[in-house]
Formats: C-alpha cells, structure tokens, sequence
C-alpha cells in the first residue's frame, strides 16, 4: 500500500450521510486525551472492509494548512474510520466533544483522511493471514454452507445459534468461515461471565448509555451438541482450529467441565487440529484441566498489563490480574501456545509505564505471541469510565512494537489465533491463501 509524503486532508461529515474533504486543514491524530500531528509515513490507504463513520457532536481537530495551528473544523461533524481485522490502528480520531454529544456505540474509532481520491488511515498491517478479509468472503458459498449445516445438524442449538445469529444476523467473521468450511471454527459455551468489562459487546446493564452490538448466548450446549460440529471440522477444514470463547458469550471458563469432556471426546476422534480457548484467564486450576485434556493454545483479553488498568476495566469478580498471568503460565509449562488479545488505545497503551509492565508479562509468561487489536469502544467513554484525566505523551504505538519487537525477537506479532501448522511450521508464512 502506498503511503504519503504530507498529510492528507480533514474530512468531515454534513450529517446526512454526506462526507467531504476540508483542504483548508490536515487531519490529526488522537493518542489519549490529545490531538497530535501524526507523521506522513504513518498513513497507508484504507484496507478494503474499512468504513467510516460520521461522530455526532463533535468537532474534528485539524492543523490550519497555511497557519500551521490547530483549530476546529466547523463545518460538520467529525468523522472516523473502522479498520478491518489484520490491521492495527495508531491513532484515534481527534475532535472536540460538545456536551450534547452522545456516547458512540462500541466500534473502534481510527483517525481518517482524503488526499489524492484516496482516504487513509494511521495504521499499519500486523497480521498477514487473510481469513478475516472482506474479499475472501463469497456470500453464495456461505448461504449454502448455512444451509448445509442447519440440514446435517438439525437439532443442534449451537449450530443454529452460530448461523442464525452470528452469521447471518451479525456477519461475524468466524461464522462465515465455519459455513464456507475452512480455518477457525467458533464454539461459543457460556451464557454466564465472571467479569463486568467496561465496553461489553455481549452484555450492558439497561441504565448504560450505549448498547451491547450482539446478544449473548441464552443457553448451555451439551457435550454431544460441541463434538457433534467441531470434529468434522477438525478432520476437513484446511489449517483447522476450534476456539472456545467468543464474543456472543460470557466467560468459557464457567463452563470449563463441559469443555474439558468435549475436548477427551474429540480426541478420541481425531488428532488433527489446534484447540484453543479465547477467555480472561480468571481461573488458573481451570486451564490447567483443560491442557492435560489436550487444550494446547490460550488467548487471553486485556486491556493493559496492570494490575490497576485491568481491573478498572474488567471489575471481576473473584478473581484477580494475577490470575490471568498464571493461566499464562499454565499453558506454557504444558508446552501450549499463549497469546494475549491486547486491546490498543493510543495513549495508554503505548505509555512507558503500560510499556515496562508488558515487557515484565511476556518475560514472566513466556508469551508466545500478541494479537494487537483495535479496542472497539468509545475513547471519551472509556477514559471517563477509568478515570483518566490526563494521559501524558506516549511513546506511540509504532514504536513500541518496534521495541518489543527488538527486544524479544521470538515473539510474535498478529491478530489472529494461528493454526497448528503454522505454530509448528514458518509462523510468517500466509497460511489461509
């Protein structure tokens, strides 16, 4: 993708639908509580999946082209962009907040421009695996595979739910990929959660100013209803995972003795395949179970690796941050592999002290791999929601992987839960073409 030589310039919206370029400023970026200039070779031209969305009520921030000085744009709304999956944003979208404004849904929020009929975004691509692009989904192929599986498994209530639902009514990813019979299968298994996340996309109390996007799983599948799909998919989907733990759901773990009965009882019928467990991480002795079972990779959510942000933003309930690490911990000493699902907000998440504590994590764990993942949440929202009046100036997100990266060589960077074959093969090789 090519990127730029200046700025490109601010685009805002007229309300209805309608959005412009204002060449009379360049767009900046957000990190924290602040608008920064953002540096032109930080731009690529917008991933294909990518939207943007117009922000009621607020005022997009722009540098004045011939002044030099910051300044709004009055002319209408601010606008952002969603990035698609594989990419990671490193900047929000800059505005001013007016007190009418309402609190936007749980979408992540990248900094967006216009030059040369093109729009861009701060962002850089960190996952070269293409199972989540938006070209690679054929809508004919996944209505027949919905139909294919709603006749082989007609009484099946996660089967339905994954189609129904996820599929067809939210589009995710994961669910498509299961109709079409390929790569990493969804098997959501708990209704309940044993955390009370701040940006929830499952579950938000009715007094909350935004809303859940999806409605979380209303039942408990059965042993037979999890084996029932999930082998034929372990024994003929190319580069096969089965992933426990998902966003329709609460806490996997809270179901941890059905899946640790699933897990036996798939082995028994086939050794293909990578099991791996999307979750929080909350209970230790639980993980330990599921790898003597044959769990063999763990993906754990974050928001920070502190303590202190954690749990402002979790709020869990009987358990701790010092939980999660030692699920890290488990996996590792079973030979398994760990990633964490590490939610990026510019600002805190590149600050020196988030910076210093990750380093301590992945020394501490073994972690095997970061899944860089845009935090889909309102940014005036969370840091209100935290707490955070003021953030400082980061280190940017850029850098800080570069830092990482430097730092612990074997490390891996991604977005998604790799296959077996490319945990034990070339990890860099593009496995889903």
């Amino acid at each position: 993708m090519a990127t730029l030589s200046q700025s490109p310039f601010l685009l805002y919206s007229d309300g209805n639908g309608n959005i412009f370029e204002d060449t009379t400023l360049y767009v900046t970026g957000r990190t924290g509580w602040d608008a920064v200039p953002v540096d032109p070779a930080d731009w690529i031209e917008l991933p294909e999946g990518g939207q943007l969305y117009e922000l009621p009520g607020r005022r997009g921030i722009g540098i004045d082209v011939e002044t030099g000085d910051m300044r709004l744009c009055e002319k209408g709304w601010a606008v952002a962009a969603f990035i698609p999956p594989a990419y990671t944003g490193l900047f929000v979208a800059a505005y001013e907040t007016l007190p009418e404004a309402p609190t936007l849904p749980l979408f992540c929020y990248t900094a967006a421009g216009w030059f040369n009929e093109k729009l861009y975004v701060p962002a850089v691509r960190i996952e070269q695996d293409i199972r989540q692009e938006s070209a690679g989904f054929d809508q004919t192929l996944i209505e027949s595979g919905v139909q294919r599986l709603m006749h082989d498994y007609p009484h099946n209530r996660l089967v339905k739910h994954l189609m129904e639902n996820c599929c067809n009514t939210y589009c995710c990813p994961a669910a498509r990929n299961l109709a079409i019979g390929r790569w990493e299968c969804p098997v959501p298994v708990s209704p309940a959660c044993n955390a009370n996340c701040v940006g929830c996309i499952s579950f938000q109390p009715e007094d909350e100013t935004i809303v859940s996007t999806q409605d979380r799983l209303t039942f408990k599948p059965t042993v037979e209803e999890i084996v029932e799909f999930t082998v034929p998919h372990l024994e003929s989907a190319p580069f096969p995972i089965i992933s426990f733990g998902q966003g329709c759901e609460g806490e996997p773990l809270l179901m941890w003795e059905t899946i640790r009965k699933a897990i036996i009882e798939i082995r028994k019928h086939t050794p293909k395949g990578s099991i791996n467990i999307n979750t929080n991480g909350s209970m230790p002795k639980a993980v330990e179970a599921l790898c003597a079972a044959g769990l063999n990779s763990i993906r754990v959510s974050t928001n920070s690796a502190r303590a202190s942000v954690y749990t402002a933003y979790y709020r869990p309930n009987n358990y701790e941050f010092d939980d999660i690490v030692e699920s890290l911990k488990v996996m590792t000493k079973h030979g398994g592999w760990t990633s964490i699902n590490y939610f990026v907000f510019p600002g805190m998440t590149d600050s020196e002290e988030e910076y210093e504590a990750l380093r301590k994590l992945i020394r501490d764990t073994g972690l095997k791999m970061i899944q860089w993942r845009n935090f889909n949440i309102d940014p005036d929202w969370y840091l209100g929601k935290m707490g955070i009046t003021e953030t400082g100036e980061g280190m940017g997100i850029k850098h800080m992987m570069e830092a990482i990266r430097e730092e612990f060589p074997d490390l891996k960077f991604g977005y998604f839960n790799p296959s077996m074959e490319r945990i034990r093969g070339n990890f860099e090789k593009d496995f889903a073409h």
